[in-house]
């Protein structure tokens, strides 16, 4: 039950809707440190998933733009526009970092960059993010 419930906040965290998950695998950790491989392997794909649900929403955004449920202003979309094609598609390393990665995942499916691509970067940066978390939450385990 407590897999699914990380699975789940790691799904939305990465999605437009407004959820956390670092909180949720840092408390699975100290109360699991021995399942610290599942757990974080759990929220990277969790996450992942996520980030491909912004990338379809980027697919097809001239469906959705113009709803009132559309969290991104058009400036928005423009914004990570704009980067993502002074940077490339490695900007999507920084897909971890909070305000800018839905922005930039919606935009890489706007942008039609192929989801095998996406997939693997995304997958890495969300990885490394959860595992420099659980590196933390054990080493304050280990001060305690």
């Amino acid at each position: 039950m407590v897999y699914w419930l990380l699975f789940w906040s790691a799904l939305l965290a990465a999605t437009i809707v407004p959820a956390q998950s670092e909180a949720v695998l840092a408390g699975l950790i100290i109360h699991a440190p021995d399942q610290v491989v599942l757990l974080v392997s759990i929220a990277t794909i969790g996450n992942t998933l996520g980030s491909i649900i912004n990338w379809g929403l980027g697919r097809y955004i001239e469906h959705f733009q113009e709803r009132k449920w559309f969290p991104f202003k058009p400036e928005t979309i423009a914004k990570a526009q704009a980067i993502f094609k002074r940077y490339g598609v490695w900007i999507l390393l920084l897909s971890w970092v909070p305000i800018i990665a839905d922005p930039l995942t919606l935009v890489a499916g706007l942008m039609r960059m192929p989801l095998w691509q996406f997939i693997i970067l995304v997958f890495i940066a969300k990885g490394l993010r959860y595992i420099v978390l659980a590196w933390l939450v054990l080493q304050g385990i280990a001060l305690s």
